[in-house]
């Protein structure tokens, strides 16, 4: 057998966060961090999905850049004039 690069185990590996010493979970990062990227709070890294466009909104966008709920309330104010 040719003794080639061995790719680090599971627990070996650390967090992809600049000084985080946390062992993997997934995605490059540990537990924490990962929840974190799941919520959308991680900076400088690519988020699970786009965000509603709205303010201070964190919730996953849909059509038109905004989430189910910034989206019914452009269908009520259409529906309004």
């Amino acid at each position: 057998m040719s003794e080639g690069k061995k790719t680090p185990s599971r627990a070996e590996q650390k967090c992809s966060i600049e000084g985080c010493k946390r062992p993997y979970r997934a995605k490059g990062y540990c537990i924490v961090h990962y929840a974190a990227w799941r919520r959308g709070e991680v900076e400088g890294h690519k988020g699970r999905y786009k965000l509603c466009s709205k303010e201070a909104c964190k919730k996953p966008a849909g059509r038109w850049g905004v989430c189910d709920e910034h989206r019914g309330e452009k269908k009520e104010e259409a529906a309004a004039s």
